[in-house]
């Protein structure tokens, strides 16, 4: 039985982790989770998979919980808080798998002190290979961990390439819906509101990754993020847009063959695949049916509507701190617009201008990281304020 700790267990990716170990009782085991501050759905998840320990972001968080628990009638559950609470769920000595599935940068350090802790680690968090690819690799590398995405396209690539010889690989392709505004004219973009933005037309996920996926920076992280789970050049890396998400992602190889994985439209498949490596569960999801698709179809991105994609290539080009400060530039303009303090235009605006203004140092300790990541958040909200 593999055991499990699930990182962000409240959210988008760590709600359908826990569908699919119920799913499996006999194959894995919940031992520890970790959430913000949802304290109904952490009690309701206590409730349901018995962990040893849970941690909740703050202090007030946390006393919820333990008093809402205090008459549980199984085993005593340990309530932690803050970042002590998280790592120690990070790094649970029961546990043989943690599931990275906290947003934006959050979620880079607890991946770090899990595998530092010998864990192999199921990756849904995007941005800690976005600000700190180099580290978390040669820790993987150094401690001899397994990295398993978690990500669609990812999980995707990682099936295609499996058994395959890296010199035989002339590109990775990831497919990418396009958004809810794959065909909205520029000249509507600025009547895009917050809720327009978040009504994906495929997918359904959380807040900050809906946003990234309607500016297309989602599939920019992602580009990032798969140059350094397959060490891969970033140039080496391409995007289309297949609106149908029926394939969720392509290699091609340098005699011209192409492999892609297709599946349904449900995260838990991914997940699934993650969790069982190197083995497959039989899943009970309806199998594809040919027969019954739409054609499958095929776009170029427009760069000029969807800026976002080419400043995350350029970010990886220069390398050093750069593609810290775009997760950063990124992460604080999509929470001004959902705050409705700047319109969706504004979100590229202010990455490009963040950009720009950097002048790119190393960046290769976790320290380094964390203090530039924190020095652009501080700039933006002071020039959001003078504002």
């Amino acid at each position: 039985m593999k055991k499990l700790a699930i990182l962000g267990s409240t959210g988008s990716i760590g709600k359908k982790t826990l569908e699919v170990a119920s799913l499996y009782p006999e194959q894995f085991e919940v031992v520890a989770l970790a959430a913000g501050s949802n304290v109904p759905l952490m009690e309701q998840q206590v409730r349901g998979f018995s962990p040893r320990l849970v941690s909740m972001e703050t202090r007030e968080a946390a006393e919820e919980l333990q008093s809402r628990l205090n008459h549980y009638p199984t085993h005593a559950v340990q309530v932690e808080w803050g970042t002590p609470g998280l790592l120690g769920v990070a790094t649970h000595p029961l546990s043989d798998l943690v599931v990275s599935a906290i947003v934006g940068a959050a979620g880079l350090q607890p991946t770090l002190e899990a595998m530092r802790a010998g864990k192999d680690v199921a990756l849904a968090n995007k941005e800690g290979l976005v600000m700190a690819g180099e580290l978390i690799m040669t820790e993987a590398a150094r401690r001899k961990i397994r990295i398993l995405p978690i990500d669609s396209e990812h999980s995707a690539i990682f099936q295609c390439l499996e058994g395959r010889y890296k010199e035989d690989l002339r590109r990775i392709i990831l497919t990418a819906s396009g958004g809810p505004f794959r065909s909205l004219p520029r000249e509507q973009f600025s009547a895009i509101t917050p809720d327009r933005a978040l009504d994906h037309p495929t997918w359904a996920m959380g807040q900050k990754v809906s946003i990234d996926s309607s500016t297309l920076m989602n599939k920019g992280l992602e580009v990032i993020e798969a140059r350094w789970l397959f060490d891969l050049e970033i140039d080496r890396i391409d995007v289309i847009i297949h609106p149908q998400c029926i394939i969720h992602s392509m290699v091609e190889f340098v005699d011209g063959s192409v492999l892609a994985q297709l599946a349904v439209t449900d995260m838990q498949l991914p997940i699934l695949y993650a969790l069982s490596y190197p083995h497959r569960l039989r899943s009970g999801r309806t199998p594809l049916k040919f027969s019954h698709l739409s054609p499958l179809t095929f776009e170029e991105l427009d760069g000029e509507r969807f800026p976002c994609l080419s400043y995350a290539y350029e970010a990886a080009r220069r390398g050093g701190s750069m593609p810290v400060v775009l997760n950063a530039a990124n992460e604080m303009a999509v929470k001004l617009f959902l705050e409705r303090k700047i319109p969706f235009e504004g979100i590229p605006i202010l990455i490009r201008r963040t950009l720009d203004a950097h002048q790119p140092r190393p960046a290769k300790e976790l320290e380094e990281v964390l203090e530039i990541d924190r020095e652009i958040r501080q700039q933006i909200e002071t020039e959001h304020k003078i504002q």
